[in-house]
């Protein structure tokens, strides 16, 4: 009996053995994935859960396709009255005006009110018209707030609001704190173009790809990074084409138009919420504009590809030989 015995005890005394846990699954319209360090399998599967669950609260928050989420019911109703909101989506949503400040308006949480008029998947645009008269309600300072009732309004009809820019950079950061709460020290939360990266690849970096945006297949540049945020905002993303014209869904909220100029624009720093807004921050901007931004914020860099495959660099970043 002794043999067994001391088998049981080896058992007990010997820790798990550490791996990593994760998983893909489709949400927010796109894919959201985690991957995470852990020492314990059955605590490793159920924090990736845990993500998830947080994942897909805020998308029944923040997403304009929930009719009864709270983006929907400001859009619904903050033009005829004061609409109240969690604290928690409106701090997002002063965040996101914060942030058209600081870009001068190429951020605009407004561009939806031409925004809702382009189908993707069924290749349908608006006419110039349409463009014309819904662009006169794009403008983030429609948006009014009042912080001690916690109410949003806008300032007309026919306003809209979407955090499609911000909302995938928030879900990351959400899920990495969730973790990094729960003692986690290595991992990588992604949604789309944003991922959320923290600690190392145990012991090495992360090797972060930036996709060829005229081959998904390809990597234009690969990016080494650790306790990071970055996010892509490319044309390649949800767009068709029309004539030889690509229409996509970054607009431009001066003209209510697709931007132009730019393939994709990359942007790496310490916070997902403001790497995803700033990504199509410099996108709309381009190249020049948008790397002068990026230039006054010291804990941002930023990797843009522009219509002709050029690529270009913020002045923080060592170019590659």
């Amino acid at each position: 009996m002794l043999l067994p015995v001391l088998l049981s005890i080896l058992a007990v005394s010997l820790p798990a053995r550490a791996e990593w846990y994760g998983d893909a699954r489709p949400l927010m319209g796109t894919e959201v994935s985690v991957r995470l360090w852990h020492d314990d399998p059955a605590q490793g599967a159920l924090l990736v859960e845990q993500v998830y669950a947080e994942v897909e609260r805020i998308n029944q928050l923040m997403s304009t396709y929930i009719e009864d989420s709270q983006i929907s019911m400001i859009n619904r109703y903050a033009a005829d009255e004061p609409v109240a909101v969690r604290d928690e989506l409106f701090q997002l949503i002063r965040r996101s005006l914060d942030i058209s400040v600081l870009t001068l308006g190429a951020f605009d949480i407004t561009y939806d009110s031409v925004g809702q008029h382009y189908d993707f998947r069924n290749r349908l645009r608006p006419d110039a018209t349409t463009v014309a008269e819904a662009r006169q309600l794009i403008d983030y300072r429609r948006v009014l707030l009042d912080q001690a009732a916690g109410t949003i309004r806008f300032d007309r009809p026919g306003v809209r609001i979407n955090l499609g820019g911000i909302a995938k950079g928030y879900v990351v950061e959400r899920g990495v704190e969730l973790l990094r709460a729960a003692g986690v020290a290595n991992a990588i939360v992604t949604a789309g173009g944003d991922s959320r990266l923290l600690g190392d690849r145990r012991g090495q970096p992360w090797m972060v790809g930036i996709r060829d945006p005229r081959n998904e297949d390809q990597v234009a540049i690969s990016v080494p990074l650790e306790n990071e945020a970055i996010s892509t905002s490319g044309d390649y993303e949800r767009y068709f084409e029309d004539e030889g014209v690509r229409y996509h869904h970054i607009l431009s909220p001066s003209t209510g138009e697709p931007a132009s100029g730019v393939r994709s624009a990359t942007v790496f720093g310490p916070d997902a919420v403001i790497t995803d807004a700033l990504s199509t921050s410099v996108f709309v901007m381009g190249v020049d504009q948008g790397l002068r931004l990026i230039a006054t914020l010291p804990d941002y860099e930023s990797i843009v590809i522009d219509d002709d495959g050029q690529i270009y660099y913020s002045d923080g970043l060592q170019r590659p030989e």
